[in-house]
């Protein structure tokens, strides 16, 4: 374990090292949105568990996290006098951690009981991402396992019976990890990856309410978990998605004996190494059916669905790490006689960094906010968040690989070097667009969600809401939110489902940007009339400017270095001054551009 620091000592030696920092300190951004998103009294009870986090995750978690990565789990076949019994043997930092996120924090349970962190119900959805934002600048492997344990509850509550409920309820909601349930998510075959419909793993009914499940399962994260949701196909079901059943596995049967399964191998992966997956044989083993059959996609699909939102807001939370490192980095280490934030290229490299992240930021918290009024039974926030959570799985997951790989390069040789965290957060980002569906997969899924559910028009009448709401934004800055929203909804609706599937990602890129910058604008009005400060506007002016409104690459986009260096450092922007800035950014040869052409164009530089 590397030595323990309890803040960012840049005297030693000429290269700078954040470790110890305070993540939650050093994040502006996000102190300034929780009251914006969190009662009053709610807040008041959380900021000090925020606070605790801050300064672990730069240190003591961080250390752990390092050791679990270069520990990866171990699969045991036998016990050491012969016994047929397997076993995944995890590192004593990966249990810790475990701990943390199951037990101290509660991040699996806070959704279904009271009583977690000591709130006398159950938490918000938002307080579980904002933890989980948090908890990944730390630790990202763990939280696929935290994650799945926390939808398969969900799903469960949601579409199993009241026995099945009862019996496992209590497992899966402990914070006691000796008591825990973990849970999984069992899909992927090799012959069935995003073609879920290609499913061979079959499904035999018992007579006795259990059924039988043989088949190959060739992704399966969180291995060793107690309890997974599994897709089979029942016999004698019809071929396709529609034929596919959701079962409940477990690993012990009731009577304590082990289930007909077996951990053929763990997987050697990239990133998350951590956390163990492997291939899993199902030699005729004892599941429960969950909900109705021949419905088990549409109901693996709601969790799917959680777990994107999940996956999402990891992607902010690494970008979030990789950012503040950045930042630290630049300000602290010096090169051709300055610090490298006043070098104008590395300058702009920041900018475009914190841009990307706050758009992450944004979107995650507001589709949190979205989800709960869905779940509370809001229809218009359910057909909203029907398209939103695709969007934001889509964009962020692939961001977060862009702007891992430019803070390590921004670090330069020492961040490619596996002790300082980079090159682990850059190989953790990877995994993000490959979850829950790769990015060609989910956006497609943006297309269907605006067709085949008819989730566009509640989308733009919400990001009309929105900007209708925030009393004062820069009439520059409404003219062109206003023309892009207009030219893009023509877009999206003159692309049917199944039609010019290559311009689905430039779409679907372009709808992410204009749903961030509308959400940041609102929030920036909102923190402006409240705080005074109204630098997120400017950012979100930012976003319309570079990703969404016509760029000739042979003229120089020339920016403000003290406008650049104030959103860096998040010094806080007056009304008048920010206004000015977003007139600045969006009037020369904005305004007077056209839109339509704009848009056909644009979005599709991050695709």
């Amino acid at each position: 374990m590397r030595e323990t620091a309890s803040s960012p000592d840049t005297t030693m030696t000429p290269v700078p090292d954040s470790y110890g920092i305070d993540r939650f300190a050093d994040d502006r951004s996000l102190k300034d949105l929780l009251p914006l998103y969190l009662d009053e009294k709610l807040l008041a009870h959380l900021r000090p568990v925020f606070e605790d986090l801050g300064p672990r995750l730069g240190g003591e978690l961080d250390d752990l996290a390092h050791d679990a990565d270069v520990n990866p789990p171990v699969l045991k076949h036998r016990t050491r006098n012969g016994a047929d019994q397997q076993s995944i043997e995890i590192h004593p930092a990966y249990r810790r951690l475990q701990e943390v996120a199951f037990g101290e924090l509660g991040l699996a349970a806070m959704s279904h009981r009271p009583g977690v962190l000591d709130w006398d119900e159950p938490m918000p959805p938002i307080v579980k991402y904002l933890l989980v934002y948090l908890f990944t600048q730390a630790e990202f492997g763990l939280l696929c396992p935290v994650n799945m344990t926390d939808s398969l509850t969900r799903t469960l509550r949601k579409y199993g019976s009241p026995e099945l409920v009862e019996r496992f309820i209590g497992g899966l909601t402990s914070t006691d990890v000796d008591t825990l349930t973990q849970g999984a998510m069992f899909m992927t075959e090799q012959d069935a990856g995003s073609d879920v419909g290609r499913a061979t793993t079959t499904a035999v009914d018992n007579g006795d309410g259990t059924w039988a499940l043989t088949g190959e399962k060739w992704f399966c994260s969180n291995a060793d978990a107690e309890l997974a949701m599994v897709l089979a196909r029942p016999e004698g079901a019809r071929p396709g998605i529609k034929g596919i059943g959701l079962f409940l596995l477990p690993r012990t049967l009731e009577d304590g004996s082990p289930n007909s399964m077996r951990i053929v191998r763990l997987k050697d992966k990239l990133g998350t190494r951590s956390m163990p997956s492997g291939e899993m044989s199902l030699q005729g083993a004892t599941a429960y059916l969950v909900g109705d059959i021949g419905r088990g996609f549409v109901q693996m699909a709601d969790m799917v669905n959680s777990s994107r939102l999940s996956n999402a807001v990891r992607a902010a939370g690494l970008m979030r790490r990789a950012f503040g490192e950045s930042k630290f980095i630049c300000r602290n280490r010096e090169a051709f006689g300055s610090t490298l934030s006043k070098l104008p290229l590395q300058r702009r490299q920041l900018a475009k960094i914190m841009t990307t992240t706050e758009q992450a930021l944004s979107i995650s918290l507001h589709t949190a906010d979205v989800f709960a009024r869905a779940d509370a039974g809001d229809a218009e926030a359910a057909s909203v968040l029907r398209i939103l959570t695709p969007l934001i799985k889509f964009r962020a997951t692939r961001d977060a690989r862009k702007v891992t790989a430019d803070a390590m390069e921004i670090r330069g040789g020492v961040g490619y070097i596996e002790e300082y965290g980079d090159a682990r957060v850059f190989r953790d980002s990877q995994l993000g667009s490959i979850w829950e569906g790769t990015s060609n997969i989910v956006a497609l899924d943006v297309i269907r969600a605006a067709h085949r559910a008819g989730t566009l028009k509640p989308l733009f009448l919400h990001l009309e809401t929105l900007i209708a709401e925030a009393a004062d934004l820069p009439a520059t800055f409404r003219s062109q939110i206003q023309s892009l929203s207009s030219t893009l909804l023509h877009a999206l609706e003159s692309t049917p489902e199944g039609v010019e599937q290559a311009r689905v990602r430039q779409l679907a890129t372009a709808t992410y940007n204009l749903v961030c910058a509308s959400i940041m604008a609102s929030e920036g009005a909102r923190i402006g009339d409240s705080r005074g400060d109204w630098s997120r506007i400017v950012i979100a002016a930012l976003v319309l400017r570079h990703k969404l409104m016509p760029q000739n690459p042979l003229v120089p986009v020339v920016e403000d270095d003290a406008l650049l260096d104030a959103l860096i450092d998040g010094v806080g922007m007056g009304r008048d001054e920010a206004f000015a800035a977003v007139e600045e950014i969006l009037g020369e040869g904005g305004a007077a551009q056209s839109a339509e052409d704009g848009t056909a164009r644009s979005g599709g530089s991050g695709q």
